[in-house]
């Protein structure tokens, strides 16, 4: 990794966006799906961040899908106009939904549903329909309703409903996630023919089906191939690909994107032979993983991670007087959702230096004005 200029003037331990690459990772984004921004409605879950989503807009992409209130009401201050928020609404939330719509009449929200007992918190009597997407399980096994005779039924309830629309399938792949392209594109074909089968069923039953959203990171090289060359309307919905992170890295040749989130952190401490303890702990990198598979620092690759609590982050290696006291070093999350979450803002890197600019990481809470 290239030497990052005036790195001396940021604090750590810090987050930093590589807007370079953030561009490239939108270039190859739009490559992948032929250049038609149709196709594609990337995840703000990753970033969280305005000023991407600004980014995105310049480049002609209106549609997101979100995780959360926050972030469905960040993308519509910045112009998303077709914001899919990708998780099941219950209790407060369905309201919240309710006002996001008011408040931003110039956006469509939408929502996913998977069982008929959730449709009657969506019922609003003298207002537009509310948007649902069914939400179909098609191997990840978290959410969404097994496929069958039941999804049939509920899309049925749906359409029969004044008060409810219709607005397609969502159907997430999240368990693929293989390195091997064969072995992905296996499993690939297997969740497909689970989605397929039941449009054609609904189909049959009940009518078209508006719109597939349909697939993660790993996946979107294959799901942009079939957005292609079919005439169903389908959007593809990666969410990593704009930063990227050491846990896909390289593992994926078919997807060469750059990690263009990164970690400052400094040598606090020599706490013993062989060590060095840095300021990266469970409050600076997203900390799910196991120890060895949190952050991976390019300078050490053969770093031995002995310990982490809230502030430290203790390793070892082989001459720590190769690492004085004070030491800037880089690290790649090897999640970085979650590792963005953490972060108030990230401090910007263009061409190749440290600008002085920073950028709000606006969703990381969970409620914006609603």
């Amino acid at each position: 990794m290239n030497r990052i200029a005036n790195l001396e003037t940021v604090p750590s331990p810090a987050l930093l966006f590589d807007v370079d690459a953030i561009r490239r990772n939108f270039d190859l984004m739009l490559r992948i799906v032929g250049g038609d921004v149709s196709k594609l409605r990337p995840h703000i879950k990753t970033h969280k961040c305005g000023e991407i989503l600004e980014l995105q807009h310049g480049l002609g992409i209106r549609q997101v899908k979100a995780a959360t209130i926050a972030e469905a009401e960040l993308s519509a201050q910045s112009g998303m106009t077709d914001v899919l928020i990708s998780y099941p609404l219950v209790g407060p939330n369905v309201a919240r939904l309710f006002q996001l719509i008011d408040t931003y009449p110039e956006t469509q929200f939408s929502c996913l549903v998977d069982c008929e007992e959730a449709l009657g918190a969506f019922v609003r009597t003298g207002h537009d329909p509310i948007h649902l997407f069914v939400d179909l399980d098609c191997g990840m096994h978290r959410t969404g309703i097994a496929p069958g005779p039941g999804v049939v039924s509920l899309v049925r309830a749906i359409v029969a409903n004044p008060a409810l629309r219709f607005a397609g399938l969502h159907a997430y792949d999240g368990h693929i996630h293989d390195t091997s392209l064969e072995a992905r594109t296996e499993q690939f074909e297997a969740a497909m023919a689970i989605v397929e089968e039941t449009l054609a069923a609904i189909e049959t039953e009940v009518g078209m089906v508006p719109l597939l959203v349909a697939g993660g990171s790993p996946t979107f090289g294959l799901h942009a191939a079939r957005a292609l060359s079919e005439p169903r309307p389908r959007h593809c919905s990666p969410g990593t690909t704009v930063l990227w992170d050491c846990g896909y890295g390289p593992n994926y040749t078919d997807l060469p994107f750059e990690a263009a989130a990164l970690l400052l952190t400094r040598v606090i401490s020599h706490p013993g032979e062989g060590r060095i303890c840095v300021d990266l702990g469970h409050k600076a990198v997203a900390a799910e993983n196991p120890i060895t598979r949190r952050v991976a620092f390019p300078a050490i690759p053969d770093a031995e991670f002995l310990s982490q609590s809230e502030e430290h982050l203790v390793l070892g290696v082989a001459d720590p007087s190769a690492w004085p006291v004070g030491t800037e070093l880089i690290g790649i999350p090897k999640h970085v959702c979650p590792t963005v979450a953490l972060h108030q803002e990230a401090r910007l890197i263009r061409d190749g230096a440290i600008t002085g600019e920073a950028w709000k990481i606006g969703a990381r809470d969970r409620r914006i004005t609603i």
